[in-house]
């Protein structure tokens, strides 16, 4: 790094707390971004195959969504309205009920918890003890589902869980798909503790997972185990909470990642992409008799972003209109796929193993500094890209939706020069 880059970053070391992390990866300081590449300040572009961690499914800046922003902002529109009726708020209520939900044949309550994640899956979690009476909840392996208590008591990863600072209770993690490589039937082990009353199992109010576990190592579940998950909650009675917040907004291709699987969920928490421009907003879905709040019971300052809802609106009647960008993700992901089985295929005594779904990828390395090493590689080669899995150990790329064939073949090119340099030394 240049001297000049050192003392630009000073104010960040000197005056931000230690707890940054995406800052560490990528030493620079970035000035602007459009569709898929970002600037820094001396002009340089980077690839973004991190997309905000599936914050920007439809790309930085997206002209479209932008001129909506820009417009709605220049006319003196309300911005800040907790739960007060505006028309921005209708109006996206409406698109996402006429084009999303309506077509899907879903009938969800909307509930608007707070701007991030973790605000979806705390109201869902809190619902459904609410709703059943019971304190018990089922996550699984190597799930993520934010940093606040209660998403954090489902949340698998050891070095975010310590962070909470007091026990997180009131939670059983599982088996995800696969966690022992087919050697035991799907459920084998929760079916066992549901059914026997000597197990010491709680009846659970519900049960909260990913259907491809994004920060757990792009671990995707087969739509055959989700199905059985979902009938296993069915017939004792347990709420099934999907939680979306990385995956939903065509990630995987559907607009929901558990389309696929043919599940409608009790509950679905959404956020990330959600707003289609990068501004804060959550959702968590629930069935019409779940919504048993009372006014007030659930709130908060910041759950009435109105820009985010016209940037969403415009967002759903850009791109779900129709199926073009669920056929375009799935085929990308398809063309990632193939390139990352070649990669396997061309270094097979690295152990790598191909992972993922639509636009979720990932490159599973035999240790977490090997795939740090290759992300570190591609970075001084111009592409953003991050790991994840229990030791960071999966090479993670998450590109925006709207990227092109042209940028996605530069990426996988770039990866592919970065895993033979770092795999040669």
């Amino acid at each position: 790094m240049s001297l000049s880059a050192i003392a630009d970053t000073e104010i960040f070391e000197s005056s931000e707390s230690r707890v940054r992390s995406y800052s560490r990866s990528w030493p620079v300081v970035f000035d602007r971004a459009v569709g898929s590449t970002v600037f820094d300040e001396s002009g340089r572009g980077y690839l973004d195959f991190f997309a905000g961690a599936g914050a920007l499914n439809y790309g930085h800046n997206n002209p479209i969504l932008k001129d909506v922003l820009i417009r709605y902002l220049a006319e003196d529109r309300i911005v800040h309205s907790l739960d007060m009726f505006t028309t921005a708020r209708r109006e996206f209520l409406q698109t996402f009920s006429d084009a999303i939900l309506t077509p899907r044949d879903l009938d969800y309550r909307v509930v608007f918890p707070g701007p991030g994640g973790a605000n979806a899956v705390e109201a869902a979690l809190k619902l459904a003890r609410k709703v059943t009476g019971r304190e018990s909840v089922i996550n699984f392996t190597n799930a993520f589902h934010g940093m606040t208590l209660g998403a954090l008591s489902v949340t698998g990863n050891s070095l975010k869980r310590s962070g909470a600072g007091v026990p997180l209770v009131h939670a059983t993690p599982m088996p995800y798909d696969d966690y022992f490589n087919q050697d035991y039937p799907d459920f084998f082990y929760l079916e066992r503790l549901l059914s026997d009353s000597g197990s010491g199992l709680n009846l659970p109010a519900a049960v909260i997972v990913e259907t491809v576990q994004g920060e757990g190592g792009i671990n995707a579940a087969r739509a055959d185990w989700l199905r059985g998950l979902a009938d296993l909650c069915r017939s004792h009675g347990i709420l099934l909470i999907v939680d979306d917040v990385q995956m939903g907004c065509g990630r995987t291709g559907g607009f929901f990642s558990f389309e696929e699987a043919g599940i409608v969920p009790d509950m679905v928490c959404l956020s990330k992409s959600i707003s289609g421009s990068g501004l804060p907003m959550a959702l968590t879905l629930v069935r019409p008799e779940l919504d048993i709040w009372e006014p007030g019971e659930h709130n908060g300052t910041f759950r009435g972003i109105a820009p985010a809802f016209m940037t969403a609106a415009e967002a759903i009647r850009t791109y779900w209109q129709d199926d073009a960008l669920e056929a375009s993700t799935i085929a990308k992901g398809a063309r990632v796929e193939g390139r990352f089985n070649a990669l396997v295929s061309s270094h097979d005594d690295a152990g790598l193993v191909a992972k993922g779904r639509g636009l979720a990828r990932g490159l599973q390395f035999r240790d977490g500094e090997t795939a740090e090493a290759v992300c570190r590689a591609a970075f001084e080669r111009g592409l953003l890209m991050e790991t994840s899995g229990p030791s960071g150990e999966v090479m993670k790329i998450l590109p925006a939706l709207t990227i092109t064939d042209e940028e996605l073949d530069r990426g996988l090119d770039i990866i592919d020069a970065s895993i033979a340099d770092v795999l040669a030394a």
